[in-house]
């Protein structure tokens, strides 16, 4: 039994039944208040439920956690499909305003901050423990915009299952259109009180997008890109290998092909996607340290190679995190290049 402790401010009262009274109405409840050392005991739950709050007892950790829920007034000539159309694009249109990088009480407390009004609180514990599970701001960019309904199907009284998209975009989509991704999800929205709230939300994988390919037909490889890099430029300059004994000696050098983000500039860089191209004889005589690049302990990465030329990515290409960089790394992270194995 889950009590609620009470002061008693009169304790002649005692002699009588103890009622609970709730904004002028007598409460019962299945176990009957109690009086002891001068304080009444009472079922939370009981209290909590009426008072419009969710209780939650985690018998595991000996905690009881009570929830209010923010009792937002419906607006008055909407039907019932718009009202929980309305849930599900003001939820979609928060969904940028949560970091799920964030420090743990920092992410628990932005999620009661924009979702709070929105979502039960069960589900909200829920993404508290596994962020992972929970829709919001992955990275810095793209990020989640907006929902797009798809669908809308009530599946049980009060219950209803809405099919969308989630909509991410960039700055460059932002100012140009267009979208940089976007990602399946399915949720349910169910009438708990005086209010239409997220019950259960399922992120699908992301949709395929459309392809951004830089074919390369000098050096027999082609590159693919996101929507969001529509309008790149590529910037072409050469890598050096230096002799390890006289470190101020070119021993070798090649081609190094930059791709750029369409948003660069000077003032305001993006993070490059830089590509260096070695013949096989390069790759094997740095690979026996007759040479090496820059000052970092390891070498370039290979990306792929085709029968003339081997593709690496520079070591620590990303060292000084310019904004973008966390979109770089999810791009390479797809294998986006690709040699032509034909070629020679």
């Amino acid at each position: 039994m889950l009590l609620l402790t009470i002061t008693v401010i009169a304790a002649a009262r005692a002699l009588a039944p103890i009622k609970i009274v709730v904004n002028g109405s007598e409460l019962e409840t299945d176990v009957a208040p109690v009086l002891e050392k001068g304080r009444v005991l009472a079922p939370v739950r009981a209290i909590a439920e009426k008072l419009g709050a969710e209780v939650i007892w985690d018998g595991e950790n000996n905690t009881v956690y009570i929830n209010t829920i923010k009792q937002a007034e419906e607006p008055e000539g909407k039907d019932i499909e718009e009202k929980v159309a309305d849930v599900v694009e003001t939820f979609g249109a928060r969904l940028q305003k949560v970091s799920l990088l964030a420090p743990e009480e920092i992410l628990e407390q932005s999620m009661q901050e924009n979702y709070g009004d929105l979502v039960a609180p069960q589900l909200l514990e829920e993404w508290a423990r596994e962020p992972l599970k929970a829709p919001g701001r992955q990275v810095s960019s793209p990020w989640p915009e907006r929902i797009e309904i798809l669908a809308l199907e009530e599946t049980a009284p009060n219950t209803y299952q809405v099919k969308g998209e989630i909509i991410e975009v960039t700055s460059v989509e932002l100012a140009e259109g267009g979208i940089a991704a976007r990602r399946p999800v399915t949720l349910v929205v169910e009438k708990k009180g005086n209010s239409w709230l997220i019950t259960a939300v399922t992120l699908d994988d992301y949709g395929e997008a459309e392809e951004i390919v830089y074919n390369n037909d000098e050096y027999g490889f082609r590159f693919i890109l996101p929507e969001s890099w529509a309008g790149y430029t590529i910037v072409t300059e050469q890598w050096e290998g230096f002799d390890p004994e006289a470190p101020e000696t070119v021993a070798a050098q090649g081609p190094l092909l930059i791709i750029r983000h369409p948003q660069w500039t000077a003032e305001k860089p993006r993070q490059d996607i830089p590509i260096m191209v070695f013949t096989h004889a390069q790759w094997e005589a740095m690979e026996n340290g007759e040479f090496h690049i820059g000052a970092a302990p390891i070498g370039p990465k290979e990306l792929d190679r085709n029968g003339k030329y081997v593709f690496a990515l520079p070591a620590r290409y990303n060292f000084a995190f310019p904004e973008g960089y966390e979109e770089v790394e999810a791009i390479l992270e797809t294998d986006p290049l690709e040699a032509n194995e034909n070629y020679i």
